[in-house]
């Protein structure tokens, strides 16, 4: 596939990444002002974040499914208009419940709406350069807390956050809903090719044989402990780096830097997934993970916390699109969004266990080395269970 919209496919898919995913994370900006001005406890406004990660793992899975059966534009189409409908009625919130179930559920089902199907969308365009483009389409994710949460917090400090949230919902609806009507299918390609041999194996499989598959179950195991193995690191990060000695302001920022080489780091291991393959690329990434999160043991200096996020941000962000990649080469195209959603659900899941845990183990032992062994051991499962993932025999048999 060839042509040249196929670029726009990606630029909407980043886009939609960043804004989606943006608004979602930005409650850590609001929780402040919102925890002052109405009283509701910390606590609670928290949980709204994880309502987000479970409704929007469960939902990736129903929006991928829905995008083989109706294309990706009705999709993301739907997620654009529920996203800014949930922040509008987030923003009138009177009641915790109110604001968990309006935030928590529609802004958490939005946002499910364009990782997978836009993934999804990227591969069927893209024959070569198919992990280039699915790093872009992610990459979307590493540029939102450089946009979306700065501009929050900008509308917080000139207004209030419930003027700041419901503009991010006009804005959000003025970006995504004119960007959607962009997504299409690419052209069918033509019924008989004049080479033997076609230049990239398409494997059709119905979403239950997938399912079943030993490929499936290996990748999303690998993804659970992937995200399993960093959410609690990056989510404790700051409040780590504090205990360490250095000063909150710098602390945050510790942070930053993971989430831009994070950025880097998937158009870095895209590139090296199109050279090498995208298997051996995976597993490099995340041994690179886990040797990075119990090296944080050995660092106290905010030079050595700034070094090593470089690495991690990387290694963590490099590996995301990789499993889309994977699951394309084995799956083929027909059910790439039913079988992607599914492996984004199961990520979630591990996703919200991470931070969880690090709480969990610092209430326990005042402390966060534990974690940091923990998380390293379980990414260190994640290696050896990419270490066994093989393509389809199918696929061998192609390539042959």
């Amino acid at each position: 596939m060839k042509s040249s919209y196929r670029w726009v496919i990606v630029a909407c898919g980043a886009l939609m990444t960043c804004v989606g995913i943006g608004a979602m994370f930005s409650l850590a900006v609001y929780l402040q002002p919102m925890s002052v001005d109405t009283g509701w406890s910390r606590t609670g406004i928290s949980s709204a974040m994880t309502l987000d990660f479970l409704v929007m793992g469960a939902a990736g899975f129903g929006w991928g499914a829905a995008s083989d059966k109706f294309g990706p534009r009705v999709v993301v189409l739907c997620g654009a208009v529920l996203l800014g409908l949930g922040l509008l009625l987030a923003s009138r919130a009177t009641s915790l419940l109110q604001f968990q179930l309006t935030y928590g559920v529609m802004v958490g089902l939005a946002s499910g709406a364009f990782f997978a199907p836009m993934i999804a969308a990227a591969t069927d365009w893209f024959e070569d350069n198919r992990s280039l483009a699915v790093s872009l389409v992610s990459a979307g994710m590493g540029v939102a807390p450089m946009t979306v949460s700065p501009l929050a917090r900008w509308l917080i400090s000139t207004y209030d956050w419930r003027t700041a949230m419901m503009t991010i919902g006009f804005v959000a609806w003025s970006l995504l809903i004119p960007t959607a009507l962009l997504v299409r299918r690419p052209p069918a390609k033509p019924a008989a090719a004049s080479s033997p041999m076609p230049s990239v194996p398409q494997t059709s499989s119905s979403a239950i044989e997938a399912f079943r598959s030993p490929q499936f179950i290996v990748l999303a195991a690998t993804f659970f402990l992937c995200c399993a193995a960093h959410s609690g690191p990056i989510f404790h990060m700051v409040s780590y780096a504090i205990g360490c000695g250095i000063a909150p302001l710098a602390a945050v920022s510790i942070y930053s830097v993971e989430g831009l080489s994070g950025l880097g780091g998937r158009l870095l291991l895209g590139l090296l997934a199109d050279r090498f393959g995208a298997k051996r690329v995976l597993v490099a990434g995340l041994l690179v993970q886990a040797v990075a999160i119990a090296s944080y043991l050995m660092v106290d200096r905010l030079a050595e916390f700034y070094s090593l996020a470089v690495v991690f941000g990387a290694a963590y962000g490099g590996v995301m699109p990789l499993y889309a990649v994977l699951a394309r080469e084995s799956f083929g195209q027909r059910v790439m969004g039913t079988v992607f959603g599914a492996m984004t659900m199961v990520s979630s899941i591990g996703m919200a266990f991470g931070p969880w845990a690090g709480g969990t183990i610092f209430d326990a032992f005042n402390s966060y080395a534990w974690l940091f062994i923990g998380a390293s051991a379980v990414g260190l499962g994640a290696v050896g269970i990419s270490l066994v993932f093989t393509a389809r025999p199918q696929m061998q048999a192609l390539r042959a």
